[in-house]
């Protein structure tokens, strides 16, 4: 699953425990996939971090 993916189905479970029909039963359900979409985002941004990182010092050093 993609980053944005992951945004859009957050955004989607958030509007849903917003929503003054939101099924109690279903609250911890959401919570849990919620939780595992931030994990993923998370693991996601960590991850372009680095490249970004290695690219900037080989870019470093390329110009030393």
């Amino acid at each position: 699953m993609s980053y944005s993916e992951a945004v859009a189905r957050l955004e989607q479970i958030v509007g849903s425990m917003q929503s003054p029909d939101c099924d109690i039963d279903r609250l911890a359900e959401y919570t849990s996939t919620a939780l595992e979409l931030l994990k993923h985002c998370k693991a996601k941004l960590h991850h372009t971090d680095e490249a970004v990182q290695k690219a900037l010092k080989a870019l470093a050093a390329d110009n030393s």
